[in-house]
This record gives C-alpha cells, structure tokens and sequence, in this order.
C-alpha cells in the first residue's frame, strides 16, 4: 500500500505528556506551550485533563489552562473526560474534542477501574451523548491495545471490540494506544489491519509509546497499513508508569524528522518544534528524549 501524502499529528505533551511529572509544571508554562504548539501548526492539541486533581493533582488548572489559551482559529483543543462530571467541566471550559478511554485488556480494565471492559465503555454512553448533543467531538482511545502490563499479550479480536463499540457510540475518531510501548511492527499491522476492517483508516490514530525504541517502526507499519493520524509529545515528554526509567511518548521531533524524509507532509514547523522540545525540557531541568531534536539543539549550538 503507498503511504499516505498528508499526515495528522495530534500533539499529547501537555496533557499525556505532562501528567506523571511529579514537580506541579506551573499553568503559565502550560499555557505557553499549548499557545506555542498551536502557532507550530499541530492541528489539533491535547490540551488539559478533567480528571480528579485527587488522581492526577498535575492536571488540577485545566480549567484555567483552557480559560487562558489563545484559541487559533482551526486548531481543534482536546481535553480528557473520564465521566460527566468531567465532561461539565469540559463543556464550560470550551473544549472542541473530548477523549475517552477504555483498554482492550480485561485484566488492565479491572485493576485500575474494577470493572470489566464492556462495563468501562458502556460508563461513556452518556458522556458521548451529551458532547454530540454539544457538537462536540468525541475520540476514543483503547489503551493497551498491543501489550498489558498484568497479561500480557492481549487478543487482536479484543481491540477490534474496543473500537466496534466506540463506533456503536458515534465516535469521531478511534486511538489505538501502545501504552506501555512493548509493540513491534508486525504486530502493529495485524492489529491496524484488522481494526480498518470494521472502521474507516481516516478515523484510526495510532498512539506509540518508545518503552522499548519501537515507536517510529511502529509509525512506518501503520502509515503501510493506511493510517494517516498519530500521537506524538514534544521532547518526548511522558513518562511510562509500568515500566520503571523507560521514555513514554515518542518524540515528536523524531517523528517529524522520519515523515519529512518519506515526503509526508504535516503542516507542523520542524524547527519550531525542536524550539518547544528545548524550552520544554529546560523548564524541567532535564535532557529531552528526542534524538533528532537534541541533534539539531546541538548543530545549532556549534
């Protein structure tokens, strides 16, 4: 299959990115690197969390993040929503795109909410309704769709039951998430492959965690498969929490540097990007993970 000439990417650092930083990352920094991925060119931005600040105290200012954003006409802002309550607040803050979560592992689904999978999914029932009710979008992510932590291998047909659902529920658009990042290339298409059975490609992200330095191979079996939207965080940024000391998200320097070698255009400012990783990583007072953005950092510097 040719590769697709246009990819999306959906920028995830300042909310999936930002959140396992234990160090509060004040709301002006936030709000200055939505603002500065915004004018970048990422079309749609992972913005904020409406999640309880009791499990995730680093996203407790979404609301604030959103109030104090420059909205650039076009950009779709997302935020989290785990419930109603969650989606009120996102609703108020004028969020343009909610995202849900379920996992397509039943063990990973019943150790973090103690619920069965079907049971987690059918929870969102009211919270797409009522953002399609608002004309807001809805994405659905099905977290752990390569690999759980707790068993393992997970089943190819129990991802495409994840996202059979979603559609069921009127879905915009469907994340199949490496959340522990232990996918390898060929297990990415069996899975893409079999997802586009049942859904359109152009409504399929695909979001790789490098625990294991196969993000980017991933990203190239999936654009094989016809997926044209993925997942990426500046610098890196986002840890794993089940594999101790591993990177999280793949680096969206990375990712940009191998698309624009395959002449996939973005719409993103390489340059600006690798500016964002550096300011980023400065703030929190570490190396960032991307390799090609720490490289042009240095040629720069030379």
């Amino acid at each position: 299959m040719a590769l697709p000439s246009r990819v999306k990417i959906v920028e995830v650092s300042p909310r999936d990115g930002l959140q396992n930083e234990k160090e509060f990352v004040p709301t002006d920094i936030k709000v200055e690197l939505v603002n500065r991925l915004a004018a970048a060119g990422f079309p749609n931005v992972e913005a904020a969390s409406f999640v309880s600040p009791k499990w995730v105290p680093q996203m407790a200012d979404g609301a604030e993040v959103m109030a104090r954003i420059d909205r650039r006409p076009g950009t779709i802002y997302s935020v989290l929503t785990p419930n109603m309550k969650g989606f009120e607040g996102a609703l108020t803050a004028g969020a343009d795109e909610i995202v849900i979560f379920g996992a397509a592992s039943e063990a990973f689904s019943q150790k973090n909410i103690n619920c069965s999978i079907a049971e987690s999914i059918a929870r969102f029932e009211p919270v797409v309704q009522a953002a399609r009710a608002a004309g807001i979008r809805v994405r659905g992510s099905i977290s752990c769709a390569l690999g759980c932590p707790y068993q393992g291998e997970v089943p190819v047909e129990a991802v495409v039951d994840v996202a059979q659902r979603y559609l069921a529920m009127q879905v915009d658009e469907i994340d199949v998430a490496d959340t522990i990042g232990v996918g390898t290339p060929k297990r990415v298409r069996e899975v893409m492959t079999a997802v586009t059975r049942v859904a359109d490609p152009a409504r399929i992200s695909g979001h790789f965690h490098d625990t294991y330095g196969q993000a980017l191979a991933n990203i190239l079996a999936a654009l094989e498969t016809g997926i044209s939207i993925f997942h990426t965080s500046v610098a890196g940024l986002g840890g794993c929490p089940y594999a101790k000391g591993a990177t999280g998200n793949v680096a969206t320097e990375d990712v940009l540097y191998m698309l624009r070698g395959l002449d996939i255009d973005t719409g993103v400012d390489f340059d600006a990007v690798v500016d964002i990783g550096q300011w980023m990583s400065a703030h929190l007072n570490r190396k960032g993970s991307s390799r090609a953005g720490n490289a042009i950092a240095a040629k720069r510097a030379a």
